[in-house]
Order: structure tokens, then C-alpha cells, then sequence
């Protein structure tokens, strides 16, 4: 039975880690202050057909804190991945020069950075969600081992220990939506 218990113990921590990565992620692609090619992680850009995210067709750099450039691999992308910049509405029209698109970011105002607080606090609260949903499937799983004949103590510090994990893992959360909240109220 302890077996089983471990198991469900670690399958709750691998599962909660893999929201924290997730939230991680999310929270690169908004942009404080100075951009980044991973603000266009998840564009996909049209190619012969098939949807292909954008860093496969052109090749994505940063020229300074406020622009990025993206030089196609094949001239004729140009148009498909302009129309996929306009379509994601990410708020910044492309620049198409004929060789290569540029993107020039605006300065935050003051409104716009509420924005992005909003906005990266809404994926935190996601992930606490999902966190908390791990930690409801795991003391399910518990109780169903304690109908089929686990100890009631060990029940109960499975239960402890996994509300732990829990209460680790938001808190977790909060450091990263605290950080990044002061990454974008920075001017």
C-alpha cells in the first residue's frame, strides 16, 4: 500500500512542477519593458499549408530593447507571416521592408502595464487552479485506497503531505506573479 501512496504523492508533485513550468512560459511571452523572441513563442505562421510555428520559417532576432527583426528563410513567407502577426493581435504592426519584418515596440504607458499585471495575474491564477485540481485527484485517489483497506492514519499524513505540496507550489506561484509584476511596473 505505501507503494501506492508514494506513487500518488509523486504523480501530484510531477503534475504540479509541470504547471509552474507552464506558468513560466506563459509568463515570458508578456513583454515588461524589453522585448524578447520568445514573445512570439505560439505564432504560427501559415506554410504550404500546414500551420508551423514562426521560429521554423524565418529566423527571429532582437536588434535593440524595442525591436525585433524576423528574416524569413523563403522571400514569399513574408506576407503569410505578416498576415499571422495581424491575426494574433499582439498589438504591434509589422513592418515589411520586402526582405524582412520588423517589429518596433511602443514604450509602456501606464495603462498598458496594469494591462500586462492583469493579465500575467490571470495566468497565475490558472495555475493555482490546476495546482489545487491535482491536489483534489490526489486525496481522491487516497480515499479510494483507504475504502480498499489503507490505514486511517496514513490516510490523513498522505492527505497533510500532499496539502503541503500544494500550499509549496502556490506559493510558488506568487513568487513569480510578484516578480514579474515588479519586472513590469519598472520603468
Amino acid at each position: 500500500m505505501s507503494e501506492e501512496v508514494s506513487f500518488i504523492v509523486e504523480e501530484a508533485k510531477s503534475s504540479m512542477e509541470k504547471s509552474i513550468n507552464h506558468l513560466e512560459v506563459e509568463l515570458t511571452k508578456i513583454r515588461a519593458g524589453k522585448v524578447s523572441p520568445n514573445m512570439l513563442d505560439g505564432l504560427m505562421v501559415e506554410y504550404y499549408g500546414a500551420p508551423t510555428p514562426i521560429a521554423q520559417v524565418a529566423n527571429v532576432s532582437v536588434l535593440d530593447s524595442r525591436t525585433i527583426s524576423i528574416q524569413p528563410w523563403e522571400k514569399k513567407m513574408l506576407a503569410a507571416i505578416e498576415k499571422s502577426i495581424l491575426q494574433a493581435n499582439i498589438g504591434i504592426t509589422p513592418q515589411n521592408d520586402g526582405n524582412q519584418i520588423r517589429l518596433f515596440m511602443p514604450p509602456l504607458t501606464e495603462e498598458r502595464r496594469k494591462e500586462l499585471v492583469k493579465k500575467s495575474s490571470a495566468e497565475g491564477e490558472h495555475s493555482k487552479v490546476a495546482i489545487r485540481s491535482i491536489r483534489r485527484e490526489a486525496i481522491e485517489d487516497v480515499k479510494k485506497l483507504q475504502k480498499d483497506g489503507l490505514s486511517e492514519d496514513l490516510a490523513k499524513d498522505t492527505e497533510k503531505t500532499i496539502q503541503d505540496l500544494t500550499d509549496s507550489y502556490i506559493s510558488l506561484v506568487e513568487k513569480h506573479l510578484v516578480a514579474k509584476e515588479k519586472e513590469i511596473m519598472t520603468i
